[in-house]
């Protein structure tokens, strides 16, 4: 204590002889420490120490307050922080760091949360995401289908990725462009969506936008690589209806799995009851069996040489006759058959009874002829590793 005592005087001393040295520009020398100093700046600076020196609390306040009113106090950056942390989602140093970049100003602040989000975001966008969820949407008539994806099952689970998965698939089965006026199923384009309109109502991604603008947002906020895969839409003859069945599902209109089909009646006047009901039942069957084809017709030629050379050189091991083993690969194409054909499939839900006999019996409660027009059976991430290999299509099961 002693020595800062002894110390204090030779420092005021030493700091007034520089600032008096910058009062004195005028007089035509000056000292590295006065360089670049305006005269009425020096002599506020001399002022302050000549009169404020004797009480180096009140100095100190003086200087404090001029610090702190360029930022609101403390407990207002908390609830600023708090306030962006609600409106995005984005990490608390990300939030802290772009308050204090704007000065603290909350609009501004969001503003560059965004851009930066966006920046991000195109960077991961080659990233591969094989996770994410199926959204459905669906009327009377149709249903639609789309697979947006990302990189881990925990950004799926997130209640903002989901909204905007429901939300896509609304906007498909409304889209004019792929509304057909005819039965079956239609893929939809992810680029055509992508350029739609989209008007959200969420807290933290509400608003007008594109769906490829409410993408980029989303991936900025989960920090991942989102992106709209794919998309399908199936319609019902009338008269005739869809049903839909989505498996692993978090919400209504979610899931891992979907199965669709549509059934179509002669007699527009039947009951649609129990064909919602048996429908529903079919598209359960349809996620759980896997089938390909609808009908062993519409075997494709090349699944169906494919499979024959498999099982002639399984019955050719045994050492048996050309006739046996003709006789043995046909046995085992019923098999097949069986396996992959739906109409050939047993019920899951009764497997005495084949889903030929489940429609003879369906047509018989509805008075009218009843038939499978379309199915298909979509999965998330199918054919991801092998799309990336190959550029191919992924396969997916259905029925023309």
């Amino acid at each position: 204590m002693a020595c800062f005592r002894s110390a204090k005087h030779p420092f005021r001393i030493f700091f007034y002889n520089r600032l008096s040295a910058a009062a004195n520009i005028k007089n035509g020398y000056s000292t590295c420490a006065s360089k670049g100093t305006p005269v009425y700046q020096a002599r506020q600076i001399k002022d302050l120490f000549s009169f404020k020196y004797a009480n180096p609390k009140s100095s100190f306040a003086l200087i404090s307050r001029n610090f702190s009113d360029q930022a609101p106090a403390a407990t207002e950056q908390v609830n600023l922080i708090k306030q962006l942390r609600e409106r995005t989602s984005a990490p608390m140093k990300d939030v802290k760091l772009a308050l204090v970049d704007c000065n603290w100003d909350l609009e501004a602040a969001l503003k560059e949360l965004r851009k930066r989000g966006k920046v991000l975001a195109s960077k991961k966008s080659s990233r591969t995401a094989t996770e994410g969820l199926l959204a459905l949407a669906q009327n009377e008539s149709k249903a639609a289908v789309i697979e947006l994806n990302c990189e881990t099952d925990f950004v799926s689970r997130n209640e903002i990725f989901q909204y905007l998965a429901l939300a896509l698939a609304k906007q498909a089965l409304v889209a004019e462009n792929v509304s057909q006026p005819v039965s079956g199923l239609f893929p939809v384009d992810p680029e055509y969506l992508e350029g739609l309109k989209l008007n959200l109502d969420h807290p933290k991604i509400g608003g007008e936008t594109t769906v490829q603008n409410a993408i980029t947002e989303v991936a900025a906020i989960m920090g991942e690589n989102v992106k709209l895969r794919r998309g399908f839409l199936l319609s019902a003859s009338s008269p005739g209806v869809v049903s839909t069945y989505l498996h692993t599902s978090p919400q209504s209109g979610l899931g891992r799995i979907a199965g669709l089909l549509s059934l179509e009646v002669e007699d527009g006047s039947s009951s649609f009851d129990p064909l919602k009901r048996v429908g529903s039942e079919l598209a359960m069957h349809i996620v759980a069996q896997k089938p390909l084809f609808l009908t062993k017709e519409l075997v494709s030629a090349d699944a169906l040489e494919n499979e024959r050379e498999i099982l002639k050189s399984q019955a050719e091991s045994t050492g048996k006759s050309p006739m046996a083993i003709e006789k043995m690969v046909e046995g085992r194409l019923r098999k097949y058959y069986e396996e992959v054909v739906l109409m050939e499939q047993k019920f899951v839900m009764n497997d005495t009874l084949n889903i030929k006999t489940i429609l003879n019996n369906l047509s018989k409660e509805v008075g009218s002829p009843v038939k499978i027009g379309s199915f298909f059976r979509v999965e998330v991430g199918e054919g991801i590793r092998r799309v990336e290999a190959s550029n191919t299509d992924e396969p997916v099961a259905q029925a023309a």
